[in-house]
């Protein structure tokens, strides 16, 4: 069987959401059926001897591809969601952005102490919203032992937030 190029399936969007930024779409990659398994599946080879008992996931790519690689490896999914998007107790992380800061929340009880988690995302760009998310689990007293991306924009350095920690991505652009 012929592997997939999972980049020719990434549809680059100029000047969304503001002048002078490419947009990574993954639409057409989730559409196409064996685009989506492959992507699930090598996702999963990298995070499966990680053996994380939860996979952590941002809005809303992020609950795309988090829930389906915690369903192939057999574990948990937490969200991670902007504020106000959670019913209950929760905790946030703050991070910055290019003008201003953003916040996620996750609930209070969504890692146990000592829980192996790989946070995962569609796109590391600036590792922000990464950050973030390695955050939330450390306040909470989990473990990550991945951090996991569909696509990493290599020229915006986001990696360097993320010193210290297992980095991994399926496409580097």
């Amino acid at each position: 069987m012929t592997e997939i190029d999972l980049a020719e399936l990434i549809r680059d969007v100029p000047d969304f959401p503001s002048a002078g930024i490419v947009f990574k779409d993954v639409m057409p990659l989730l559409a196409d059926p064996a685009a989506f398994r492959e992507t699930i599946d090598r996702l999963a080879a990298w995070a499966g001897p990680r053996t994380p008992d939860i996979i952590l996931g941002a809005e809303a790519r992020g609950f795309i591809f988090g829930g389906a690689l915690a369903y192939a490896l057999g574990c948990g999914f937490v969200a991670a969601r902007k504020p106000g998007k959670l019913p209950w107790k929760t905790v946030e992380a703050t991070y910055a952005l290019e003008y201003g800061t953003d916040s996620l929340q996750v609930h209070a009880d969504a890692v146990a102490e000592g829980t192996r988690v790989i946070v995962l995302d569609d796109v590391l760009a600036t590792g922000g919203t990464a950050k973030a998310k390695v955050d939330l689990v450390e306040q909470l007293g989990g473990t990550v032992v991945g951090a996991l991306f569909v696509i990493e924009l290599t020229f915006l350095h986001g990696r360097e937030r993320l010193s210290g920690y297992d980095v991994h991505a399926l496409i580097a652009v």
